[in-house]
């Protein structure tokens, strides 16, 4: 693995439903004013990924609490990150298949997310993996409290399996 990652909360709540294990990836362009995490933005940001990171978060899942792992950075979508997160992702599928996984992407699904995805074969099997993608730039102007698991009003919950047999964002129901 070449990513690194800034942090990894091993009882989250508060980025996807139910309790979650959520890995934050280190490296984003987007440069969102007023982001969350701006440190993250910087790809050598954070620890190296490691076996012994991927052991700490396959064990961190095993519990029946715990309802799946979140993506976010940074920017786990990135060109450069991709291939790891597809490994990790594929590893949780394995050794968790009762587990969802939640991604949070700066990408807009239809703009950018699915045209590239017919041109680039490891983002298409990295979407196929994800269950739910809250999708967009966190835009500042747009900043609000009141958004279920988003920072900005402009941010979407996808179901992503129905967002691609559909070439079209499907909206996640609890959206």
């Amino acid at each position: 693995m070449t990513i690194n990652y800034a942090e990894i909360r091993t009882h989250d709540i508060a980025n996807g439903v139910g309790v979650r294990v959520s890995l934050f990836v280190s490296g984003c362009e987007h440069a969102c004013p007023g982001c969350f995490n701006p440190e993250a933005w910087r790809f050598g940001f954070g620890e190296p990924f490691t076996e012994e990171t991927e052991a700490r978060i396959l064990g961190a899942l095993r519990p029946a609490h715990i309802r799946g792992l979140t993506l976010l950075g940074g920017e786990p979508l990135h060109p450069r990150n991709r291939s790891d997160v597809l490994a990790l992702v594929r590893r949780v599928r394995e050794a968790h298949p009762d587990k969802d996984i939640w991604c949070y992407t700066g990408y807009h699904f239809e703009r950018e997310l699915l045209p590239e995805s017919e041109r680039d074969s490891i983002l298409r099997q990295l979407l196929e993996e994800i269950d739910v993608l809250v999708d967009g730039r966190f835009v500042q102007a747009r900043k609000s409290l009141h958004t279920r698991f988003r920072g900005s009003e402009n941010q979407r919950i996808l179901r992503v399996r129905e967002s691609l047999a559909a070439g079209r964002a499907v909206l996640w129901e609890g959206a």
